[in-house]
């Protein structure tokens, strides 16, 4: 039992990683595109960083460094970065789900193929 509680800093790591992700992207698109312009890219990049998400959003970043550094305490790294692959599966879900980007045939094998490996390489 104890054992299913330390599996919660991967999850954790892995929670905040993609909402830091999806939030990140969600915020970043109201503001629109990078200017080309030097003065235009000081000012755009200033107003991202007073966007409250996007602060939530290197915050979890942060936090998510926090419980990876826990789960490095309770597992060999080539048993708990496996996990990791599993960012990519929940934040193209969500993003297609929450950000409306579009879901490939392509995309959803690759998907598939990551579950399968990630399956694998933690029963290794």
């Amino acid at each position: 039992m104890a054992r299913i509680f330390d599996y919660m800093y991967i999850f954790a790591t892995i929670l905040l990683t993609v909402y830091g992700q999806i939030i990140l992207k969600w915020r970043i698109s109201h503001y629109g595109a990078f200017p080309s312009d030097t003065p235009q890219k000081i000012k755009f990049l200033f107003l991202l960083f007073l966007d409250p998400a996007i602060v939530s959003g290197f915050a979890a970043g942060f936090l998510a460094s926090l419980a990876w550094m826990a789960a490095m305490t309770k597992f060999d790294l080539s048993h708990a970065y496996p996990f990791m692959s599993l960012n990519f599966v929940v934040v193209l879900l969500l993003s297609g789900w929450i950000l409306s980007e579009p879901m490939t045939l392509q995309k959803s094998m690759g998907v598939g193929l990551i579950i399968l490996g990630t399956v694998i390489a933690a029963r290794g």
